[in-house]
């Protein structure tokens, strides 16, 4: 009772006219020198994922496809008099030039191949570790929750980001090369100069970067919510064309703007004379809210969630 009395050591700083330092719970234990935001630095994630085999895959893919159509063009006899319809209209602007070519890339990418690669690196960034068993050791050293999630969603988006440069400089390089530097056409405007037409395709890729959040946000939610990452990345893909399929249905009728894919085609917008913005206005906000969201949750669960792999 006397200790009571006395105050403790708190106290009798105060009453000596003595600074009082107290800790907090955060350094209670901790090593000397430890500061949580040192742990899982960006760069050495950034180095981890490079040497992971399916890093290396993806890029490359992204690398490997406009070469593939190049050269399936080449075997292309032109002989097929059949049909073909808006495709085969498709594959002559795109041997009109290295713009036209790398729209043409964009346009059979953008629908599924995009999604699929985005959701790999959001979707097996943290599922994979806890498939492994590594999750509960980075946790251990100890690596804030807030922070690792940070960490790895932010290295995800940028190999997003990178792959989906790399999808657009290969075939904007080889197309080039190739078909020459030629203004850009498409079936949606008038022939725009090389110029304007390279910032109009910059303007798309920006836009798809924006749309592909939503895919990134649901992939990264799944792989917190599951120890599985074949789960976490077929989950975000097939619920990407579930809502795809959904938007087909008419009968839905203003239901279908709520859906996150509803203005995943808005970038022809920004190739059309004058440029029509209204729907990628919509189309980032949607996604932007979507990615928010998923986000939100997926930090929710993981921050409160017993990790035990």
């Amino acid at each position: 009772m006397e200790s009571q009395g006395n105050g403790g050591p708190a106290v009798q700083a105060r009453e000596n006219g003595e600074p009082v330092t107290t800790k907090t719970s955060a350094t209670v234990g901790a090593a000397p020198g430890y500061r949580p935001s040192a742990t899982l630095p960006f760069g050495a994630e950034f180095r981890r994922q490079a040497s992971r085999r399916r890093t290396q895959l993806a890029l490359g893919f992204m690398v490997l496809l406009p070469l593939i159509i190049l050269i399936a063009f080449q075997f292309d006899s032109g002989d097929d008099d059949n049909g073909g319809g808006e495709f085969a209209s498709l594959v002559e602007f795109a041997t009109t030039g290295g713009l036209n070519f790398t729209l043409f890339t964009i346009f059979v990418s953008a629908s599924f191949l995009l999604v699929v690669v985005v959701a790999l690196f959001c979707g097996d960034t943290v599922a994979s570790e806890a498939s492994w068993g590594s999750l509960r050791y980075l946790l251990a050293i100890p690596v804030p929750r807030a922070r690792l999630l940070t960490v790895k969603l932010l290295v995800a988006l940028t190999y997003s980001a990178i792959a989906l440069v790399l999808l657009a400089g290969t075939a904007l390089l080889a197309g080039t090369l190739r078909y020459g530097w030629s203004p850009l056409r498409s079936l949606v405007a008038a022939e725009l100069a090389p110029g304007e037409g390279l910032l109009r395709l910059l303007a798309v890729l920006g836009y798809l970067a924006v749309v592909m959040l939503v895919v990134a946000g649901l992939a990264f939610l799944l792989s917190v919510v599951t120890d599985a990452a074949l789960g976490a990345v077929g989950g975000a893909v097939l619920l990407w064309i579930l809502s795809s399929i959904l938007d087909q249905i008419t009968a839905l009728g203003v239901l279908r703007t709520f859906l996150p894919t509803h203005y995943s085609n808005a970038w022809l917008g920004l190739l059309s004379t004058p440029v029509q913005t209204d729907d990628v206005v919509r189309g980032c906000v949607s996604a932007i809210s979507y990615a928010t969201l998923f986000w939100g949750l997926a930090f929710w669960r993981f921050t409160r969630k017993d990790v035990t792999s």
